[in-house]
């Protein structure tokens, strides 16, 4: 681990360096007491302490006591507070990781494993660098001076008797460290289990409701719970034997050190301060001893924890950054010549040809599952086409940065998210310097502005978790407001309408006209009264492009959609006569 880490402690080398010079310090401080103990001792043994030696004494011992309590306020500050460094590094790093992944990257992590790794584990990482380091330094260190100072002031023999037993203690911890290094392993797995089992609960909670499913739900996250608290238990098993361990072989110490203690004070060899300071010393090694266990345990922990961050970073993403980026990115001529789009093993799309001239107004329709956005997600790169290519402006799409093309795009998904913040915070979302007078633009445009000000604070109104407090209607189009302030060379709506009424989606409609002329939009959509007036229409079936035209035409072609769109137009004079 010290390997792993090593790139940290470089890194912070002046402040760990202070941190275990005042620890060194006060290990060395700490064998005083003991040895001003021990010569009081013996002098009232002789009859021969005054009250002047006394005081002297006295003053070496508050001396020694106010140095360490100085010392070990440097050594919490320096080695304990810069460990909280490593856990903000590492913190930033598997979150910028994060932003940079593809979508098949959450397809194959759960949201609530991701959020264990960024927190359960990252604090085992902080407690390795802290209080895994602290510990090494501190009881490495007390362990050599105290060893030092008995061997060399009161008797080595004696020393040499009473750590007879360690070198057995070190094996046997060893060993159990192993267990306890699978056991670790496992709990966090099932943690990672548990965290994503409250996450998705959580999250989906009125659906749980609604299917009247609680019980069932309380059931399952018991099952979970009751594996992890299992496992835990297995864990603090292993844990548990450590300090039992290393108490049986300092009990078998102390045995050893009484016996010879002993026979040296009868046959005059140490005097009976000197055993009591070599007894109090032998005190001051169970913490160093004490902490072998809780070392095995610390960096157990940490090593698990080390592995899964490391795997997840280790992931890469399937959409490259292109090595020589096109630099002048501007809108332009969109033209799709996908021959292939495939997601493992399935064929998602096939001979997507067609060209789009900036301006221009794409539609997309077709059945649920015919590939409508497979198709935009291919020009937003969050896949790339397995055979072809999608080029914009005269350039292939994948010569750009990722950062520049999206910026060209202002994107309404399907799955609308919305931030637990107000209104005002969720349409700025992309630009937070954005004024009052633009939101309140954006919102008109979108059909929104009236609801919101029905609101009793406004624009001011917090919208709970994924706009949970907002009708479906009103997500939809809060969500077109946030992507249209932007006023984007190319706006994407991916069936962004299908929650309003008619009326409603015509205006939404009529003020796009407007305001778009010279740019780009792509709208997907069931309801095709959302599409009539694109310049370009695809209809997809199975992945395929089945028809393709504007609304005359393919009313003229007599095919799917002239069908569904007589359908569709027949349901809403229905709708009218019967309301």
């Amino acid at each position: 681990m010290i390997r792993h880490l090593w790139w940290f402690f470089k890194e912070e080398k002046r402040r760990y360096l202070i941190g275990i010079a005042s620890l060194s310090l006060v290990a060395m401080l700490n064998v005083i007491p003991p040895k001003i103990m021990g010569r009081v001792i013996d002098a009232i043994t002789h009859g021969d302490l005054t009250r002047t030696e006394l005081l002297v004494q006295l003053l070496y011992l508050i001396l020694a006591a106010l140095a360490m309590y100085g010392l070990r306020y440097i050594w919490r500050l320096y080695i304990l507070g810069t460990s909280y460094r490593l856990g903000q590094i590492m913190r930033y790093r598997l979150f910028t990781h994060f932003t940079k992944m593809s979508p098949s990257f959450y397809q194959a992590y759960r949201t609530g494993d991701l959020m264990a790794h960024a927190t359960n584990d990252m604090n085992a990482l902080t407690s390795l660098a802290g209080v895994g380091v602290l510990t090494v330094v501190n009881s490495s260190m007390t362990a050599l001076v105290t060893l030092a100072t008995m061997v060399w002031t009161i008797s080595w023999p004696m020393t040499l008797v009473a750590v007879l037993p360690f070198p057995f203690m070190v094996l046997a911890t060893h060993q159990l460290g192993r267990k306890l290094h699978g056991a670790v392993k496992e709990s966090r797995t099932v943690f990672s289990d548990l965290n994503n089992k409250v996450q998705e609960s959580v999250a989906g909670i009125k659906v749980g409701k609604s299917f009247g499913y609680q019980e069932e739900e309380i059931a399952a996250f018991q099952e979970v719970n009751e594996r992890a608290f299992t496992q835990k238990m297995q864990t603090m098993t292993y844990h548990a034997l450590l300090d039992p361990l290393a108490l049986l072989f300092i009990g078998a110490s102390y045995v050893l050190t009484l016996t010879t203690g002993a026979l040296m004070i009868a046959q005059g060899r140490v005097t009976i301060g000197d055993f009591v300071t070599f007894v109090t010393y032998l005190d001051m090694l169970i913490w160093p001893l004490m902490a072998v266990g809780f070392l095995i345990n610390l960096v157990q922990r940490g090593r698990v924890s080390y592995d899964r961050v490391q795997n997840l970073l280790s992931q890469t993403s399937d959409i490259a950054e292109p090595e020589n980026p096109v630099e002048i990115v501007a809108n332009g001529r969109l033209v799709y010549h996908v021959e292939q789009f495939s997601h493992g093993e399935d064929e998602i799309l096939a001979d997507i040809c067609f060209a789009l001239e900036k301006g221009q107004t794409l539609g997309l329709v077709g059945q649920t599952g015919s590939g409508k956005t497979s198709l935009i997600k291919l020009l937003l790169r969050e896949h790339d086409a397995t055979k072809g290519s999608i080029s914009l402006n005269g350039h292939d799409i994948r010569d750009y940065r990722l950062s520049d093309l999206r910026r060209l795009i202002g994107y309404v998904p399907q799955d609308q998210f919305l931030f637990a913040t107000t209104i005002l915070g969720n349409v700025r979302f992309g630009d937070p310097s954005l004024s009052q007078e633009e939101v309140v633009a954006a919102t008109k445009l979108s059909q929104v502005y009236e609801d919101i000000m029905a609101m009793p604070e406004g624009f001011d109104t917090v919208i709970g978790e994924k706009g949970v407090s907002l009708s479906g209607g009103q997500k939809q189009r809060l969500a077109m407001s946030r992507a249209m302030i932007l006023d984007p060379e190319i706006l994407i709506l991916d069936d962004s309408l299908s929650a309003v009424d008619a009326k409603t989606e015509h205006a939404i409609i009529e003020n796009l006209k407007e305001t778009r002329e010279s740019k780009t939009t792509i709208i997907a959509a069931h309801r095709l009264s959302a599409v009539v007036h694109a310049d370009l229409i695809l209809v997809l079936q199975n992945g395929q492009i089945i028809e393709r035209g504007r609304h005359e035409d393919l009313l003229a072609q007599g095919g799917w959609y002239a069908e569904t769109y007589a359908s569709q137009q027949l349901e809403r004079e229905v709708g009218k006569s019967g309301s």
